[in-house]
C-alpha cells in the first residue's frame, strides 16, 4: 500500500476524528503540533485544533485502527452495514429525510471501506489470486514499442510520440516500478468515481423532481460503498472458494436494481433501462479512469 492512503486517513483523523487514535500514540504535552508548531497543552491543539498524535504509523495499524472505529461507533455499524446490504434505498432515504445519528456518515463509510478495498486487493495479489497489474514483455516487445505513433495534432505528434515509446520501454523494462506508480495514484482515482457516478445519475435523472446532485452523490456513496464490500468479501473468500467466489458479483446488480428502485421510484422497467444505461456509461467512464492511471503511473516512471 503507498503511503498517500496513510496520508489522506492520517488527515482526516485530524481533520474531525475520523479514527480513534489510541492513547499511546498521542504527543506529551509540551511536545510541538505537527500542523502550526505551537506548543501543545493537551490532546488537541489550543491553535489550530488539530489532535496531538503522531500520524506515522504502518497501513495495516491504520487499517485496525480504522476497523476498531466503526466497531465502537455507539452501535452506529450494526445499524448501517445490515440496512446498507440489506435495504440500501431506506438507508438512503433515511440518511436524505436527515436521520443520521444512528447512520455511520456515508463519506467515513466511504473512506474506510476505499481502505479495505486496498488492503484486500494487495492481500490478494501477494497471494497469487489476482494481479491487477502484470507485465510479462519479450525482446519483441521492445521493437514493437518503437513501432507506436501517435497522432493527435501534428503539433503535439512528435513529442507525444518520443514521450509514449520511452516510458513504455521502461514500464516494460521496470515492471514493479510501474506498477508501484499506478498504485500510487490508484486511490486518487478511486475518489473520481463518485462525482461521476453522480453526474451520470444527475443525466439520468435530469427532469425527475425532487433529486439534486447532493442525492445522487449520496446515493453513489452507498451504492459504491456495498460494491467495495462485495469486492472485499470475494477477495477475503478466494482462498477458501477458489473461482467459485466470483459467484457472489452477482450480488451487484441485484443490488442496484433495489437500490435504485427503492430511492427514485422508478418502475421494473424504467429501472432496468437506468441500470443498462447507468452500467454502460460507468464502464466508460471506468475505462476512461484507467487511461488515465496507466497514464499517470508512466509519467512517474523515472530514470
Amino acid at each position: 500500500m503507498d503511503h498517500a492512503i496513510e496520508e489522506d486517513v492520517a488527515g482526516a483523523a485530524s481533520a474531525g476524528g475520523f479514527l480513534a487514535w489510541r492513547r499511546k500514540h498521542a504527543l506529551p504535552p509540551g511536545s510541538l503540533c505537527r500542523n502550526c508548531n505551537a506548543q501543545l497543552q493537551g490532546p488537541w491543539c489550543h491553535n489550530c485544533g488539530q489532535l496531538g498524535v503522531d500520524f506515522h504509523k504502518s497501513m495495516w495499524h491504520l487499517a485496525v485502527e480504522a476497523i476498531e472505529n466503526l466497531f465502537h461507533a455507539d452501535g452506529r455499524l450494526l445499524h448501517t452495514v445490515p440496512r446498507l446490504i440489506l435495504r440500501p434505498a431506506q438507508l438512503t432515504h433515511d440518511y436524505l429525510a436527515g436521520k443520521r445519528a444512528a447512520q455511520i456518515p456515508p463519506l467515513r463509510l466511504f473512506l474506510v471501506v476505499l481502505l479495505l478495498v486496498f488492503i484486500a486487493g494487495n492481500m490478494a495479489s501477494r497471494a497469487g489470486h489476482v494481479r491487477f497489474v502484470q507485465i510479462d514483455s519479450t525482446p519483441g516487445d521492445f521493437a514493437e514499442v518503437k513501432k507506436v505513433q501517435v497522432h493527435i495534432n501534428p503539433k503535439w505528434d512528435q513529442a507525444l510520440t518520443a514521450w509514449t515509446q520511452d516510458r513504455l520501454t521502461k514500464a516494460l523494462a521496470h515492471p514493479d516500478a510501474f506498477a508501484a506508480a499506478m498504485g500510487e495514484w490508484a486511490h486518487d482515482v478511486a475518489f473520481l468515481t463518485l462525482p461521476l457516478s453522480a453526474l451520470i445519475l444527475s443525466a439520468l435523472f435530469a427532469f425527475r423532481r425532487g433529486f439534486m446532485m447532493y442525492d445522487h452523490l449520496i446515493f453513489s456513496i452507498h451504492s459504491l460503498s456495498f460494491q467495495g464490500l462485495l469486492f472485499v468479501t470475494v477477495m477475503a473468500s478466494a482462498p477458501l472458494l477458489g473461482a467459485a467466489a466470483n459467484i457472489l458479483f452477482a450480488a451487484s446488480p441485484v443490488h442496484l436494481y433495489a437500490h435504485m428502485r427503492g430511492v427514485y421510484g422508478t418502475g421494473r422497467w424504467g429501472t432496468l433501462i437506468y441500470m443498462t444505461i447507468l452500467m454502460f456509461a460507468a464502464t466508460i467512464a471506468f475505462g476512461l479512469l484507467m487511461m488515465g492511471l496507466v497514464v499517470l503511473g508512466l509519467e512517474d516512471l523515472r530514470g
